[in-house]
């Protein structure tokens, strides 16, 4: 991307005074380290004040220190491998009470999600899948959790839901070259991004399918052509990547099809409830 942090600090750097290229320096070479470095422990480490480092990042063009380090964040989280999130953890994390912390980001997250929610994305979204021919949902690796979550509800809700995951591309399109327009097909993917995730939804937009996007920014590969986008924040924690905002992102687009479609749903519940109870899928309450 030309316009992401490194390239923008690459651009600039002959132009920098002495202290900015010292923090322009740091961050080309530690940049998984700094992005979780508020602006005056980054200041303290390379030798410079925390203002110093404040007006680096609004130099640049950013809107103050927190707006590059978003930025940044967003960059480190495509491009890290597994053994480097583990590292990033065990120094953002360190002498930390890990149970709350892990919370707390997440509590963050959905808050973020909801202040940056597209409320005419999620609508038009919704509105395309109670319209739909088919549903097809696509996800991959740890994002397939997602996927089974969302397919659950649906194949309860829907007649024809197809969910596809963790699939090579070559078996990935056979399964969706019949889609076509009057389909929705959903596709969920965060950083790392999945390459699968990707091909499906070209093909589904190029095919004339409604698109829709579940993914953490607008900037997200599956976002382009997507035909409606809903971003939820995600971050990692070690290795894992944290899905609670997409979860609750997509637990909202279950709730909302299901307000929408509540007589059919009542039908399918009567007609279930009664196989549930003849072949004693659920534990009988004493109460």
């Amino acid at each position: 991307m030309k316009n992401d942090v490194f390239n923008i600090i690459k651009q600039n750097y002959n132009d920098m005074s002495k202290g900015h290229k010292k923090i322009a320096d740091y961050l080309l070479e530690n940049y998984q380290k700094a992005s979780f470095m508020t602006a005056a422990s980054l200041g303290q480490t390379v030798g410079v004040s925390e203002s110093t480092v404040v007006r680096f990042a609004t130099e640049l063009g950013y809107d103050g220190y927190p707006d590059f380090q978003e930025k940044l964040r967003s960059i480190m989280k495509t491009c890290l491998t597994s053994m480097q999130r583990v590292e990033v953890a065990s120094n953002q994390m360190k002498n930390e009470d890990i149970y709350e912390k892990v919370m707390s980001l997440d509590i963050e997250r959905i808050r973020d999600t909801i202040e940056s929610g597209d409320r005419v994305a999620f609508a038009g979204a919704v509105d395309a899948i109670i319209s739909a021919r088919k549903i097809y949902i696509v996800a991959s690796r740890s994002a397939a959790a997602l996927a089974e979550f969302l397919n659950y509800y649906f194949s309860i809700i829907f007649e024809d839901v197809r969910l596809l995951k963790n699939l090579g591309t070559s078996d990935l399109l056979q399964q969706l070259f019949r889609v076509q327009k009057g389909d929705v097909v959903i596709g969920i993917s965060f950083p790392r991004y999945s390459k699968q995730t990707n091909v499906a939804m070209k093909h589904a937009s190029e095919s004339g399918a409604t698109v829709i996007a579940i993914t953490d920014n607008d900037s997200s590969p599956i976002a382009e052509g997507a035909t409606h986008v809903l971003t939820a924040g995600s971050d990692m924690v070690s290795f894992a990547d944290s899905l609670v905002a997409p979860l609750s992102l997509i637990n909202s687009i279950v709730v909302a099809v299901s307000l929408k479609k509540e007589n059919e749903i009542n039908q399918n519940f009567e007609k279930l409830e009664s196989l549930w109870d003849e072949f004693d899928v659920y534990e009988k309450s004493d109460r």
